[in-house]
């Protein structure tokens, strides 16, 4: 065989063999963008599907007996149960709101515990003027019993300090957190509050 017939024949079988790995590794590249994509897609949806939906926090009424008529038991409520602070910056530093919390019914109530549902946030109970230590969320901070009485009728507040910088630029856009008030009155009070973080 000549040496042009051998150059051409190996310059045919590099032709014949190049496109069918530039196919493969063309193959191979569609198939990991696609399932890099379905992954993608999948963990978005998780991720929806976890996120608390706004409508299902509801002022929540504590009762002291479950068989006790309203006008024998303590009650413990709140006016405003949710608040929306609207657009918050974090340039702009900690917002604070009060909520009025009552005893309805006609017997005494003990607030127990008082603790957040993230970081972020604080809340103290201010009685009589005085304003009890701020309390996080549990497992970052303790959350002692702090064992407050509130005399039927009497009302008292809930002070919510929120930090939109807390969780630095992963915590911007939109937020809800809750404010957990354990009682003697049976079922936790919960105030909620929503906002918007921009940096």
């Amino acid at each position: 065989m000549s040496k042009s017939a051998t150059m051409e024949s190996n310059t045919s079988i590099k032709q014949a063999i190049r496109p069918h790995s530039t196919k493969s590794g063309f193959a191979a590249k569609t198939k990991f963008i696609i399932g890099a994509g379905a992954l993608i897609l999948v963990l978005g949806g998780l991720i929806i599907a976890s996120r608390p939906d706004s409508a299902t926090v509801k002022p929540v009424v504590a009762e002291s007996r479950e068989t006790a008529s309203a006008q024998s038991a303590g009650r413990l409520t709140s006016i405003q149960a949710k608040y929306n602070f609207g657009p918050v910056s974090m340039a702009q530093g900690k917002v604070t709101h009060r909520y009025l919390i009552r005893n309805s019914g006609t017997e005494p109530i003990t607030v127990r515990k008082l603790y957040t549902s993230c970081m972020c946030t604080t809340a103290a109970l201010i009685k009589n003027g005085k304003t009890s230590e701020a309390f996080g969320m549990p497992g970052h901070t303790p959350i002692p019993a702090i064992n407050v009485p509130i005399a039927p009728q009497d009302n008292t507040y809930v002070e919510v300090i929120f930090d939109p910088a807390a969780h630095g630029p992963a915590g911007v856009g939109p937020i809800e957190r809750v404010v957990t008030i354990e009682n003697s009155a049976g079922q936790p009070l919960e105030l909620a509050f929503a906002a918007f973080v921009s940096p």
